[in-house]
């Protein structure tokens, strides 16, 4: 198989380097540290602000070790359940959790990395930090493991809008207007649940109940749509532009309905897809910013 192109830049994952790196999803890197650009760039009055150094400290931490606390705790409250998933096959994409005590305790630091925020933030931004960790944690670990009960584990995926909430606050003083919390939230949920779709049946074989494994394939296709439907017309009520960025999520997840395209091979166009949403939202706060 061709190796992606994103691991012809990280270490062999027989490297202890290269095994933690594929821990944290190189690829999903921006679902968290991307929102802290959104929250910042409508939080920021000034183009100074844009680089203030809580900014940007909030940047780098949602960029990796955020991404190695979530993904550290989903791989070993899961280690049982990844021994048949297809994604963590060879394909150099994902690795499967090796045991050991390595990754519990990067996931003991970053979550101690996180806490050492809370002295800088006002208290929306505490709130939303706190709710970010709790979810990370709870989503896969038990007493609550959302993510084994159906609609729980979308609804709790909200913890990928939650650092452009904290960013927002840190650089405004203030919580974001509730309506784009909701249409984030509303957007995270169809995210979660469309890349649940390739793991309904290695998940049925584990006996763990999603959403997904809950509705079947055509069904979740539709609940997708319906999410991000949703959250355009909620975000709309922001600004119309939002409703159009978000608007093309509808028009995504029909394509891959309708089209021959494997639903294995559209999961993987997704970190482009949310980039390029970011990128218009990001683009457009600079240029109200800079041109009023």
């Amino acid at each position: 198989m061709t190796q992606p192109v994103l691991d012809r830049f990280l270490p062999s994952e027989r490297t202890t380097a290269g095994y933690l790196l594929r821990i944290s999803r190189p690829r999903f890197w921006l679902y968290l540290a991307g929102p802290v650009v959104v929250g910042v760039a409508y939080a920021a009055r000034t183009p100074g602000e844009l680089f203030a150094p809580l900014a940007v400290a909030l940047f780098a931490y949602f960029l990796l070790p955020a991404n190695v606390f979530l993904y550290g705790v989903n791989d070993v409250f899961d280690a049982d359940v990844d021994a048949g998933n297809p994604k963590k096959d060879e394909t150099g994409r994902e690795v499967r959790y090796r045991g050991g005590r390595v990754v519990p305790g990067l996931v003991a630091l970053t979550g101690a990395l996180a806490v050492a925020f809370v002295p800088s933030l006002p208290a929306a931004g505490v709130v939303a930090l706190a709710a970010f960790l709790f979810l990370a944690v709870e989503y896969s670990a038990p007493p609550l493991r959302f993510k084994t009960t159906p609609f729980l584990d979308s609804v709790s995926n909200g913890l990928y809008v939650l650092p452009g909430v904290v960013a927002y606050a840190a650089i405004a003083g203030s919580a974001p207007p509730p309506a784009a919390v909701l249409g984030g939230w509303l957007w995270t949920m169809g995210m979660h649940t469309f890349s649940a779709i390739p793991d309904i049946e290695p998940d049925r074989a584990a006996g763990i109940e999603t959403t997904a494994t809950a509705l079947g394939e055509s069904r979740t296709y539709l609940y997708c749509g319906l999410c991000w439907l949703a959250a355009a017309v909620v975000f709309g009520t922001v600004h119309p532009f939002f409703a159009a960025v978000l608007g093309v999520y509808p028009v995504f997840v029909t394509f891959v309905a309708v089209s021959p395209v494997s639903v294995e091979r559209a999961y993987w166009w997704f970190p482009v897809l949310n980039t390029a949403a970011g990128t218009a939202l990001t683009l457009a706060a600079l240029w109200v910013m800079l041109y009023g």
